[in-house]
């Protein structure tokens, strides 16, 4: 996925706000805490809602989604079918890829 692609995509997550995609891709990256008044944490959740696991996966490296993929964004997902598989994926990733630290 190249730059302007992400950017479209960041774009339609945030639409109804003002923040600049460079600052949402900074918040991504771990540069910035916040864009808006958005944590990464945030965003991430965002993301899962909107978009498909493969889109996902473009943004993040399987730790990076192990380490945002907590019970707290699980529960927080609108969809009872996305909390299911994403609790899934979650018990998965802890499976495959150990802890840091």
């Amino acid at each position: 996925m190249n730059e302007l692609e992400r950017h479209t995509l960041l774009k339609q997550i945030l639409w109804d706000y003002d923040i600049p995609v460079d600052s949402i891709e900074d918040v991504l990256k771990g540069e910035k805490s916040m864009a808006g008044h958005y944590t990464r944490e945030m965003i991430f959740q965002k993301m899962i809602e909107s978009f498909s696991w493969f889109t996902i996966v473009n943004f993040f490296t399987p730790g990076e989604i192990r380490q945002l993929l907590t019970h707290k964004v699980i529960n927080n997902l609108r969809a009872p079918s996305l909390r299911k598989n994403y609790e899934f994926v979650r018990k998965r990733l802890q499976e495959i890829i150990p802890a840091a630290g």
